[in-house]
């Protein structure tokens, strides 16, 4: 359970003053250190001073339930929905939005390279940290591609000393192995990680024909070193591979169970490479901070074994960041942050496939002594093959103090840019031709939201409720431009739509230290999401539950978490038959994990997904995975 939240709830009760302390009876001072957002804005943000809805799956939250990839983690996170079809076909989106409208991150850089929309796959959660998930538009300081949230994944770094970590899992649908190696000092530190993930998969089409396997291997190397008091250099490096099984599709079918057909010569590879460096240097005496980093991103993509289409994005970002009233910028209590911002990107598919993009974004944030906290941000994007484009943001957040309720409200814009194909294309595929239109404007989503955050019993329970309404205009789609009825030779080209895409929703999150050894939680999504002819937005589940409990022994040696999740309202296309929009059936999966601390260390861990072995599908034709169970050993020293 997220005990990071209850914490917090105690904390805002007893200190609201950041870096308030208490004497003990050693007369010796006890800080109360308040949680960040490392993603919140251009710097990161205390979780209480941030007035936007965000989620933090904290590493002991994942340890405790079990979860060995990142797609599955993301699944208990309000106000997201997953869909995946087959289980290298996933997608995210957030409060109703596209899929690519969710930017995700690894510490902070893009994942995907050019345009393309990241697929969540094989993403190993033995080496991460924390998963950050902001809602709402988050384009003032990300750009494009952030206009319905950003989840940034954010990777281990050991402490001082040197630590080991390691771990291995056998089971019926595979296994995994991870190893992460750190040495750190005062000065800065390394971390190596390493993830080899074998998994088995299982039958899509969901007919008893051939498991889909996904094989991964991940390795990254990051580190910093302090030069002088006032300046820090630093360096992340991430490569991937991945391999995984398709199938073929049936547009003949009659029948969802005919529509995915198994084809073991169907198979892709994915190559990512990551590269950021960076320095910081603070000056008149820490109130005026510099950060100059330099990134990457490589995104190689084949299928059956055809040369590869590589997509590539390249960014240069400079941050000045200053603290009002002669304050430290770390510490300010009214900071001024502003990020000049370079980005090029392009694709192997077509020479015509490059955007450039000159950005600057201005931040201010203020906190007042009467618990009130507000986050203003603006951006403006120049971009070069397209329109340009303004984003913003408002926020607010205000504690009540001594009670631990907290208000807290945005409001504010996000952009989304055409895409390479949208923009340039001139293909032919059979009778059909496909234009691209430069004449394209960036998409744009407005979007507000409102909630309370309430403690309970004494602190040792904490829930938020957050309404949000967004509203999607110029959604870029397909239209027939041209026909030949002799022939059959169709034209294609892509418009702005003139209709506005409106999403409304209660995202609901609670959770509970019911006693020393047992935590409850829950999130539950309401979600109304509609195109602009009133009809139902595909994918996007209109009721989604989870039920986790978490309880561990007296000693703390041993622990089990089971967790219940229910989805419910889903609509999608079948692509056969009538090719009909209906619902999905609802479905209920129980996940159940254990661990047990052999020695100091060493720990023996156990795990169960869908233990009913219940039939689950989130896009019509293809089958969820059935039960399976899992045994492995995790070390640390």
């Amino acid at each position: 359970m997220r005990k990071v939240n209850l914490s917090l709830a105690a904390a805002m009760a007893a200190a609201p003053a950041l870096g308030s302390a208490a004497d003990t009876t050693d007369d010796i001072k006890t800080f109360v250190l308040k949680p960040i957002i490392i993603s919140g804005g251009l710097t990161p943000i205390a979780e209480d001073s941030y007035g936007r809805a965000a989620s933090v799956i904290t590493g002991q939250e994942i340890t405790d339930r079990g979860i060995t990839s990142v797609q599955d983690a993301l699944r208990a996170v309000p106000g997201l929905s997953v869909s995946s079809a087959g289980g290298s076909g996933t997608q995210v989106r957030i409060r109703g939005g596209e899929a690519n409208h969710t930017l995700i991150l690894i510490d902070g850089v893009e994942i995907a390279g050019g345009d393309s929309e990241y697929i969540l796959s094989g993403l190993d959660t033995a080496t991460i940290d924390r998963i950050e998930v902001l809602r709402g538009p988050q384009s003032v300081f990300y750009g494009s591609n952030a206009s319905a949230g950003v989840i940034n994944i954010i990777t281990k770094t050991g402490g001082l000393g040197t630590s080991y970590e390691t771990s291995v899992e056998v089971g019926s649908d595979g296994h995994r192995a991870s190893a992460i190696v750190s040495s750190r000092s005062e000065k800065g530190g390394l971390t190596l990680s390493l993830a080899h993930d074998n998994d088995g998969g299982f039958d899509a089409s969901g007919d008893g024909g051939e498991d889909d396997r996904i094989r991964r291997n991940t390795v990254q190397l990051k580190g910093d070193y302090q030069l002088t008091p006032d300046s820090k250099v630093g360096v992340n490096l991430r490569a991937s591979d991945e391999y995984f099984d398709t199938d073929r599709t049936n547009g003949a079918a009659s029948l969802p169970t005919g529509y995915v057909v198994d084809d073991p010569s169907q198979f892709s590879d994915r190559d990512e490479q990551l590269v950021q460096i960076w320095g910081e240097l603070t000056s008149l005496n820490g109130r005026l901070s510099h950060r100059l980093s330099f990134e990457r991103t490589d995104y190689d993509f084949s299928f059956n074994g055809f040369a590869p289409t590589e997509t590539q994005t390249d960014a240069a970002k400079y941050l000045l960041s200053f603290g009002l009233n002669g304050e430290r910028a770390a510490e300010a209590n009214h900071l001024v942050n502003a990020m000049l911002e370079w980005e090029d990107d392009s694709s192997s598919a077509n020479p015509a496939y490059r955007r450039s993009t000159t950005s600057l974004a201005l931040e201010y944030r203020g906190r007042f002594a009467n618990g009130l906290d507000v986050q203003l941000g603006a951006r403006r994007d120049n971009n070069s093959a397209f329109e340009n484009a303004t984003s913003w943001t408002a926020s607010a957040s205000y504690l009540f103090a001594g009670s631990g309720i907290r208000l807290h409200a945005s409001a504010g814009t996000g952009i989304v840019n055409p895409s390479y194909f949208e923009l340039f294309a001139n293909d032919t595929f059979g009778s059909a031709t496909y234009v691209g239109n430069a004449a394209l404007q960036p998409e744009e989503n407005r979007s507000f939201d409102i909630g309370v955050t309430l403690p309970f019993l004494q602190g040792r329970g904490l829930i938020d409720v957050t309404y949000f309404d967004e509203t999607l205009t110029g959604e870029i789609e397909a239209f027939l431009q041209s026909s030949d009825p002799t022939t059959g030779a169709s034209v294609f080209s892509y418009r702005n739509q003139a209709g506005d895409s409106r999403r409304t929703g209660v995202e609901l999150a609670a959770n509970l230290e019911a006693t020393d050894q047992l935590d409850l939680g829950l999130t539950y999504t309401y979600l109304d999401a509609a195109n602009p002819n009133g009809t139902v937005k595909t994918r996007r589940p209109r009721h989604e539950l989870l039920l986790g409990a978490t309880w561990r022994t007296e000693d703390n040696r041993g622990g089990l978490t089971a967790n219940i999740h229910h989805v419910a309202g889903t609509f999608d296309t079948q692509f056969f038959g009538s090719f009909a929009t209906a619902e999905l059936p609802d479905y209920t999966t129980v996940d159940l994990s254990a661990d047990y601390e052999l020695r100091d260390g060493l720990t023996l861990t156990g795990r169960i997904t869908n233990l009913f072995d219940e039939d689950q599908s989130d896009v019509w034709g293809y089958a969820g995975r059935g039960r399976a169970a899992f045994v492995g050993l995790r070390a640390a020293f």
